[in-house]
């Protein structure tokens, strides 16, 4: 099979698997690929088109749900016969096409194709801890001291209590955040918090603002909710201007406004107080609700926690929504909104039709551990690892891409909002990164120029920091040649 001839399109808008399906499909159709045939291992295919084998078992599955091609063990993928053609099979790409919730942006799904396959990838794309930063130790000590033994059954759609007791002298403590357990509602992360709020409080149409750039716009379920996305430019030194909402609302009637206010994603930029307090007073004066995603405040690496707008609401005008996934784990799926009753019944009543609710032993660890006196030695721990972490990127930026980045150093978060000195093309830079074993996301996936990206320093460990840079330097170097002089 000579597969020379077509290559699947990364830049089109349909996924790989998709294209290679369709490809694959033509052929068979045309008797290329007679029925009885074997087609070419999953291996073997990916190695010709160039990509991993996960696409490839992906195509073939869509073949097989049509009925094209049937899989017997020890003999591979092979055409199906003309009885077992003729079988009437849903037609699954029809149905895939109909489906009102979209599929992730086309970078970020192509980041989590990479992320799949079985070469080692350094990846400074996903927005998490290393698993070196994980407390596993205090975890696993806490459930050997005091292993659960409650409920195992559907709990309280709005969260385990004992949870949402915690949370709140947690969000007093560390945030200045008044939030009672009933006015608490405990989701798997930020983008359930972010989904219940976008399906349950607004309708198709609705105008919302959002940062810009702000990892919001990585999302696709404003677009499936059907919102109208407007965007609010962000400096990097204060972030977003909240007298430029009084010229959005007065032409487009907003209805809540999206941030992410303290060492915002992907820039690191705090808003000043002042802005914050003016912010306050635009959305009060509209009536305008303020979402606030404030995942990052507690990595401030000097420990001065800035301020959440939370802390600083007197009129009820903001939902504040929090998670463990950057401060302790990701996989603990624990994440809250804290908002007004009326919101949290509606939201919790949507919960119920969702899931049921979380799993019990997560939120039980999970209030453990924020209880315990092993979460400040965790956070002052996080805290240093993070800044060293930090600094051994910008150590190696400045030693493997002399002169060609400029990038202002965070005081808190995880990421590093780098921009290129000269014009690049960012996607072919980022398909070539991806040949060289490394992921970043290209600053266009936030909806900012092609001259910006983000580095998230906590993802990768501490030794493949530098090795990461230097495949990023030779990425640069074959699609843009040397540094100029």
């Amino acid at each position: 099979m000579n597969e020379n001839m077509w290559k699947p399109d990364r830049q089109a808008k349909t996924p790989i698997y998709r294209q290679i399906a369709g490809h694959m499909e033509g052929r068979i159709r045309s008797g290329e690929f007679p029925p009885g045939s074997v087609l070419p291992s999953e291996r073997k295919l990916a190695a010709m088109l160039r990509v991993n084998r996960t696409t490839v078992i992906q195509a073939y599955e869509e073949l097989r749900s049509l009925g094209l091609v049937e899989r017997a063990v020890g003999s591979g993928t092979r055409v199906a016969g003309p009885a077992a053609g003729t079988v009437k099979t849903p037609n699954w790409r029809q149905y895939l096409e109909s489906g009102t919730f979209l599929p992730n942006v086309p970078a970020m799904r192509r980041i989590r194709s990479e992320l799949n396959v079985e070469a080692p990838v350094i990846d400074f794309a996903s927005g998490e801890l290393s698993a070196d930063l994980f407390p596993n130790d205090i975890v696993r000590k806490l459930l050997q001291e005091r292993p659960y033994s409650g409920y195992l059954g559907y709990d309280d759609p709005q969260g385990f209590r004992p949870l949402r007791e915690a949370l709140s002298r947690f969000l007093r403590r560390y945030l200045n955040v008044e939030a009672s357990e009933s006015s608490l509602i405990v989701t798997s992360g930020s983008q359930q918090s972010l989904f219940l709020i976008t399906h349950c409080l607004l309708q198709p149409g609705d105008a919302v603002a959002v940062e810009d750039p702000s990892y919001c716009r990585s999302l696709s379920l404003f677009e499936s909710a059907g919102l109208k996305v407007l965007r609010l430019r962000a400096d990097r030194r204060e972030g977003l201007d909240p007298d430029d909402i009084v010229a959005l609302h007065r032409r487009h009637r907003l209805k809540m406004i999206f941030t992410n206010p303290n060492f915002q994603n992907p820039t690191g930029t705090v808003l000043s107080a002042e802005r914050k307090r003016r912010l306050l007073d635009v959305a009060a004066e509209w009536g305008i609700p303020i979402v606030e995603d404030d995942p990052f405040s507690l990595t401030a690496f000097d420990g001065n926690v800035p301020p959440p707008l939370r802390s600083m609401d007197a009129g009820g005008q903001v939902l504040y929504i929090g998670s463990l996934s950057k401060i302790a784990a990701s996989g603990l799926r624990i994440g809250w909104l804290a908002a007004p009753g009326s919101v949290v019944s509606r939201l919790a009543d949507a919960r119920r039709q969702m899931d049921f609710g979380l799993s019990t032993i997560p939120q039980w660890v999970a209030a453990e551990f924020l209880d315990s006196g092993e979460f400040d030695r965790h956070l002052r721990d996080l805290r240093l690892k993070l800044a060293y972490k930090l600094d051994s990127l910008r150590v190696a930026l400045d030693a493997h891409l002399p002169g060609e980045t400029e990038y202002r150093v965070p005081e808190g978060g995880l990421n590093l909002w780098v921009q290129w000195r000269r014009p690049i093309d960012d996607l072919r830079l980022f398909e070539q990164a991806v040949r060289e074993g490394v992921v970043y996301v290209p600053g266009s996936v936030y909806g900012s120029d092609a001259d910006c990206f983000r580095l998230c320093f906590a993802r990768p460990r501490l030794d493949q920091i530098e090795e990461g840079v230097v495949r990023l330097s030779e990425a640069l170097r074959k699609i843009a040649g040397p540094t100029p002089s």
